[in-house]
C-alpha cells in the first residue's frame, strides 16, 4: 500500500477558491503519494483571482486551477477517490454523486475567503488565513499512517482532522 497514490476530491460549491487552494496545498504537500482534485456543485466556471495570485505568490503552479462541476467526477472515466473532503458548509449539505469505489469522506469546512468584505489587504488576509487552515489540515491528513490503520479508525480521524483541529498557526 505504500506505493500507492490515493486521489482525493476537495468540493464547494462555486470551486473557486477554497478546494482549488486544497487542491493546490495537497498536490504540492502529499509528493507524490496524493493526487488531488477539485469541484463544485454549482461552479462558477472562474477561479477567484485572489486565489490565484496567492496561489503565485507562495510558488504554486496555477495551470491546474479551473473551476468545473463534481459531475466530472462522478463518470466512469473518471479517476476513482480514495478520500472526498467538503470544505464549505454549503457542499456539505448538499446532495453529492455517488462516487465509485465507496471514498473515505469528511467535512472539513472553513471560511468563504471569496465572501470576505473590506480593503483589498483585508480580502487578501482572508485567502491568507483560508490557506493557512487548510495547508494545516492537509499537512495532518498526509502524516496519518494511512496503511495502518483501518477503515473505521481512519475515518475518525479524518472528521476529527475537521472538526477539532486546533487553528492557531
Amino acid at each position: 500500500m505504500s506505493d500507492q497514490i490515493f486521489n482525493v476530491l476537495f468540493l464547494c460549491t462555486g470551486n473557486s477558491a477554497r478546494s482549488i487552494l486544497a487542491e493546490a496545498i495537497l498536490n504540492r504537500v502529499g509528493q507524490g503519494r496524493f493526487r488531488a482534485y477539485s469541484a463544485g456543485s454549482q461552479p462558477k466556471g472562474e477561479v477567484h483571482p485572489f486565489a490565484i495570485a496567492l496561489l503565485k505568490g507562495v510558488n504554486h503552479d496555477t495551470s491546474f486551477a479551473r473551476s468545473k462541476s463534481w459531475e466530472e467526477f462522478a463518470t466512469d472515466e473518471a479517476p476513482v477517490m480514495d478520500f472526498v473532503f467538503t470544505v464549505c458548509d454549503n457542499a456539505a449539505n448538499e446532495a453529492c454523486p455517488v462516487w465509485p469505489g465507496q471514498p473515505m469522506t469528511a467535512h472539513w469546512g472553513v471560511p468563504d475567503p471569496a465572501a470576505a468584505e473590506g480593503t483589498d489587504a483585508e480580502k487578501h488576509l482572508a485567502f491568507a488565513e483560508t490557506y493557512r487552515m487548510l495547508n494545516n489540515r492537509i499537512s495532518i491528513f498526509t502524516s496519518l499512517p494511512l496503511a495502518s490503520l483501518d477503515r473505521l479508525t481512519l475515518q475518525g480521524r479524518l472528521r476529527d482532522i475537521g472538526r477539532h483541529m486546533p487553528e492557531a498557526g
